[in-house]
């Protein structure tokens, strides 16, 4: 999809973005979820949904999905950290969106949401990812979700963020290789370039010397 239709449809439907937001980010607040040290977690939320509009021209099929696309980004934390259900969030769903919507919405979120595990490796592991790679757009929102958090850790100068930006640097090649199904003939399914480019962009000192080294993980995809 060009970038023109898409932000033609994201103007068509921006009441009812903003009416997602505003009930995701209702949501988090009702169960006293924080990001960071002390924002409110819809500054996540919002920062996800960013990625959507910078790049979900790259991967959107059809004008019927923007809205199940932004309601992934924006509740994709519902079930893991709100406390809601399956059933939950498609009776949220439904409120903003058709039958046929709400399902796919509800889907990505939970492919989104993470396993039951004792470790950051026991709750995304091989199960996780395949049900994502199996989801229209979830590989996607995954990776806006990533963009989101890694933004913010390089943004950060306390030793949690600097922590976790090793983190997610070191997770890279996995990462992309575990939400990338290398389906060339679905856009929905796509990891698109630009954005892991961008989301990249803050490390670029590392990606500098890695590129010296010939590890070039973030030209794969």
């Amino acid at each position: 999809m060009t970038r023109q239709r898409f932000e033609a449809y994201m103007e068509k439907y921006a009441h009812d973005i903003e009416s997602i937001r505003e009930s995701a980010h209702a949501l988090h607040q009702s169960v006293n979820q924080t990001y960071g040290d002390d924002l409110p977690y819809g500054y996540h939320l919002d920062m996800v949904a960013n990625g959507v509009r910078d790049f979900g021209h790259l991967v959107c099929a059809s004008e019927d999905d923007v809205l199940p696309m932004f309601f992934g980004a924006y509740y994709h934390d519902s079930m893991e950290d709100a406390r809601l259900t399956y059933n939950d969030v498609m009776k949220v769903a439904r409120g903003f969106l058709t039958e046929e919507q709400a399902l796919l919405a509800t889907e990505i979120v939970y492919a989104l949401t993470n396993d039951k595990g004792r470790t950051r490796a026991e709750r995304a592991g091989e199960k996780y990812y395949k049900g994502i790679r199996e989801t229209p757009y979830a590989p996607f929102i995954k990776l806006c979700d990533r963009l989101a958090n890694i933004t913010f850790s390089c943004s950060g100068m306390n030793d949690h963020s600097l922590h976790m930006k090793e983190v997610y640097k070191g997770e890279m090649p996995h990462f992309l290789a575990s939400i990338n199904p290398h389906r060339t003939d679905d856009d929905r399914f796509l990891v698109p370039q630009p954005t892991v480019l961008r989301l990249a962009e803050c490390l670029i000192d590392d990606m500098e010397r890695e590129e010296r080294n010939g590890k070039v993980w973030w030209h794969e995809y």
